[in-house]
């Protein structure tokens, strides 16, 4: 980088709510360790404010990501460091939890796999790294691009959102400053502005959690459109380990109230598949009309039930 474009660079980040500098937190390291802790904690407490503040715009973007995913759409997360890493993480947990497929969301952070423990230098900077990425992954029309960057001038980020809407796809940009070219290259911008951090320019602290929680509603709420849960229940929970055998078991006691023998046959007869044990219980119906029911419901589970019970 030349002197000229770290010049352009300081100066771009001077105008970055989310790197401003706060002189009232310049003898922090002077305080009691319990004095820090509450400051910290004031400061977390305003996050979930800010994204209240943009609940509208986060439940537009759910409802476009829904109707894509249920034609079969995947949902990507762009990224570099921290923000790439929550996104990764956020993909990573939606198969256990709600049974998706592992290539139905994914999270692409830059700089590769590596980058979700090491600093990959560079790779944040690149945009024709991102579309290198996308194109890789082959994305198309019903798929949605979730960009996400704290400062919402992420050159891989930006550059993600922007070759993906070129080829048609879905497109979401998430930041935390107000008037971002990130935001600005979406189809639903969304900027959380939590304000400066506790240490300056420290954006895996306020903007971190607040990326999180939308993430959180984003594939959350997305999945309970797309029929993953039933009421708060998550009826699509592979039960890959013991404690996940146990819920699946609770899940379908939940439910339906049955004893334990009725749940145990339920999902032997189902292979172990919670939605269709439920179904067989509360619907009255054997093993196969319920994966019938249920693949006419498009995997609904109440709808299913309605068509069992008329």
């Amino acid at each position: 980088m030349t002197t000229a474009d770290s010049a352009q660079l300081r100066a771009q980040l001077d105008t970055l709510t989310t790197e401003a500098f706060r002189p009232e937190l310049a003898e922090i390291d002077r305080l009691e360790t319990l004095e820090i802790a509450r400051i910290m904690n004031a400061e977390d407490a305003a996050v979930p404010t800010a994204v209240a503040g943009q609940l509208p715009r986060i439940a537009a973007a759910i409802d476009a990501i829904a109707t894509r995913m249920s034609r079969g759409g995947r949902l990507l997360y762009t990224g570099a460091g921290t923000a790439g890493r929550l996104g990764v993480l956020d993909a990573s947990e939606c198969p256990p939890t709600f049974n998706t497929r592992p290539e139905q969301v994914v999270g692409v952070i830059a700089g590769g796999p590596d980058a979700m423990v090491t600093s990959v230098e560079g790779a944040e900077d690149s945009a024709e790294l991102a579309a290198r990425d996308l194109d890789r992954l082959g994305i198309g029309p019903d798929d949605t691009v979730v960009g996400v960057s704290a400062s919402g001038r992420t050159p891989y980020a930006v550059g993600a959102v922007e070759h993906a809407r070129r080829r048609g796809a879905l497109t979401v940009g998430l930041s935390c400053n107000a008037g971002s070219a990130l935001a600005a290259a979406a189809d639903h911008g969304i900027e959380i502005i939590v304000g400066p951090e506790l240490l300056t320019g420290s954006t895996r602290l306020k903007a971190g959690t607040a990326q999180k929680l939308v993430l959180n509603m984003i594939s959350t709420i997305t999945m309970i459109r797309l029929g993953k849960t039933f009421g708060n229940l998550m009826v699509d929970v592979r039960a890959s380990n013991d404690k996940l055998r146990a819920r699946s078991r609770r899940i379908v006691f939940l439910a339906t109230g049955a004893s334990d023998e009725r749940i145990e046959s339920a999902l032997a007869a189902t292979d172990g598949e919670v939605k269709n044990a439920i179904l067989t219980i509360l619907g009255e119906v054997d093993a196969p009309t319920a994966e019938k029911l249920l693949a006419e419901a498009h995997g609904h589970l109440r709808a299913a039930l309605e068509a069992a019970t008329g």
